[in-house]
């Protein structure tokens, strides 16, 4: 039981970013989101990756991926808006 929460929250908690993104759209602006922040969390989960990646964790490696291609999502957003601005 406790396997399978921890499976659903790896997938739940970067749907958090979700949010952001629809914010940043919405304003279209990102001035208030540090381009240092967003772009140092995702080298950080970058460099992460390979051992989430390589993992026999299925809660391990679905947050890796989860989270890989949601805040790629964040940080996609947050650039693009930041040069309109």
């Amino acid at each position: 039981m406790m396997h399978v929460i921890s499976l659903i929250a790896s997938v739940a908690l970067p749907l958090f970013n979700l949010p952001l993104i629809i914010r940043v759209i919405r304003r279209k602006s990102s001035g208030d989101i540090s381009l240092t922040w967003a772009w140092g969390v995702w080298i950080c989960f970058l460099l992460m990756a390979p051992d989430g990646l390589t993992t026999t964790d299925t809660v391990w490696k679905t947050f890796i991926i989860a989270n890989l291609i949601l805040f790629t999502a964040v940080v996609v957003t947050v650039t693009i808006y930041r040069r309109r601005g």
